[in-house]
């Protein structure tokens, strides 16, 4: 009766500390867009300034190895400033902000809303290439060009001038 009483005691104990046990958190990094949706126009490169934090909570050494991005077309973007600005490593509570990376709007781009995205890859040691980061989603607004503008304002009142001649 005591090795049953013993035995069922046991599986108890091992059911709850199976339901109970926290799950295991592995060590990120956060990015912060300062502003995560901005204008540009034709032939112009667009700034993302961004804070990278590593969370007092991570246990050991984070390397910030690699990056990983995307943007609609016909947009690109540049990760020169991950790769000058930023760390290869993080300690936890480390905190770094600076341009993370820029967008370059080509001449001709239609005007509109494109979606991009960047995220920071590494891991536990240098060769790790593991989405460490949150998704840092961003938008650029494409507006039309401030000449072209000035343009198209000019010939609607020249158009209007001469329609008011012809009426007159």
């Amino acid at each position: 009766m005591n090795r049953k009483l013993v035995l069922t005691l046991s599986m108890l104990v091992l059911t709850a500390a199976l339901l109970f046990s926290l799950p295991a958190a592995a060590d990120s990094i956060s990015i912060t867009l300062a502003s995560p949706y901005q204008n540009g126009h034709g032939n112009t490169t667009v700034s993302f300034t961004a804070t990278v934090a590593a969370p007092g909570s991570n246990s050991v050494t984070i390397y910030l190895n690699s990056d990983s991005y995307g943007v609609d077309a016909p947009l690109s973007v540049d990760d020169t400033g991950f790769l000058v600005n930023f760390p290869l490593t993080m300690d936890p509570g480390d905190s770094v902000t600076d341009v993370l990376f820029t967008v370059f709007v080509a001449a001709g781009t239609p005007p509109g809303l494109y979606n991009g995205y960047f995220q920071i890859l590494g891991g536990s040691d240098a060769n790790a290439q593991n989405a460490i980061s949150n998704l840092a989603s961003f938008r650029v607004n494409v507006v039309p060009e401030p000449g072209s503008l000035l343009l198209l304002a000019s010939g609607v009142l020249g158009l209007f001038g001469v329609a008011r001649r012809k009426l007159s």
